[in-house]
């Protein structure tokens, strides 16, 4: 019998080909070509080889020749196998562009399959060529629009003025209502989380009421002060301000609220024009998103309403306020500052 050539490896071509073979991250058949030259590195054959590897004998022998010949480089497929493209520039850039409007069926984006039928191109030739564009139908992005508001570079320096320096004996309150909170239960108890299984909801549910979130976020030292009402109104909010008023007697206060008509309605203007303790701060058209409390509202969604289960309104009303307790006592904390690039103008 021949004697079987031992492939000798160096230090790095051994690291190389055992993190091939062993990570899950490896193509398949480079693993695979690994597994076969580490085999072929302690004397084996291409016939025990195969057997230990499950690769055909002959091709145990071609990517040990190839690496012999070659090194790491020899196990990589040559360029230019398989069947030629037959998709022409054209049909990629008509591929691209469609993938690029809105589709006529009444659906908001396209999918590989709609894109595939429309074009009559296969679903993997579809999927190659927007990978090779970088087109992503299913993903969008949300970015903040550009404002109309013609005083939007007054108020927004005057809020992060605020912010970022405020006057003395000052209070800093952000405020605003989050609506509409469901109090949904489940027709079935919820299974708890286990091992490989996460927690387990039915998908009927039924209504127990609703309840909105008055909130306030005491800027610079984090804590929130918050009440439940049937309706975000102005009535419920002018009760709001007043009991913030109340709560905080010796400070100026400097309440952000965004231009929800509740928030400028006339009995509130008139109480807040007899208050020489507290100025409101709008923010800019459509520019909500400079008021420190939608931070915490989605701090808030994503602890307490995404997933919950409540038997009756009132067990909703009850965790929400126990959340905000226990927010105040273990979590609260100001917002750190940490935008660095060039300044929002309008």
């Amino acid at each position: 019998m021949r004697p079987c050539k031992r492939v000798d490896l160096t230090e790095e071509q051994e690291a190389t080909l055992k993190m091939w073979a062993n990570s899950g991250k490896t193509e398949q058949r480079l693993a695979l070509r690994a597994k076969v030259i580490l085999l072929a590195s302690q004397g084996l054959g291409v016939k025990a080889i195969e057997k230990v590897a499950g690769l055909h004998w002959q091709s145990c022998l071609k990517w040990r020749n190839r690496f012999m010949a070659a090194g790491i480089d020899g196990l990589y497929d040559k360029p230019g196998r398989g069947r030629p493209q037959v998709i022409t520039p054209e049909e990629r850039t008509g591929v691209i562009a469609l993938a690029c409007t809105t589709p006529v069926d009444g659906s908001t984006r396209w999918s590989v399959r709609k894109l595939a039928e429309v074009s009559g191109h296969g679903k993997s030739t579809v999927q190659q060529i927007l990978a090779a564009g970088a087109i992503k139908p299913h993903k969008t992005h949300y970015w903040c629009g550009k404002s109309p508001d013609p005083e939007f570079e007054e108020k927004q320096a005057a809020i992060i003025g605020l912010y970022l320096s405020p006057p003395e004996n000052a209070l800093v309150l952000c405020v605003d209502e989050k609506s509409q909170i469901q109090a949904l239960d489940r027709t079935q108890p919820l299974l708890p989380m286990r091992p490989d299984d996460p927690a387990r909801l039915t998908a009927t549910y039924k209504r127990n009421g609703t309840t909105c979130l008055l909130a306030a976020l005491a800027v610079h030292e984090g804590e929130i002060t918050g009440t439940c009402v049937d309706s975000a109104n102005s009535r419920e909010f002018l009760i709001f301000l007043k009991r913030l008023y109340r709560q905080y007697p010796h400070k100026q206060l400097h309440v952000i609220v965004d231009n929800l008509s509740t928030h400028k309605e006339g009995e509130v203007r008139k109480w807040v024009e007899k208050k020489k303790r507290l100025t409101m701060h709008f923010t800019p058209t459509y520019a909500s998103w400079l008021n420190q409390i939608e931070i915490w509202f989605n701090i808030f969604s994503r602890d307490v309403l995404r997933g919950g289960v409540w038997p009756s309104k009132q067990a909703l009303v009850n965790q929400i306020l126990s959340y905000i307790k226990n927010y105040n006592q273990l979590w609260a904390k100001p917002f750190k500052w940490t935008y660095t690039g060039k300044p929002l103008t309008a």
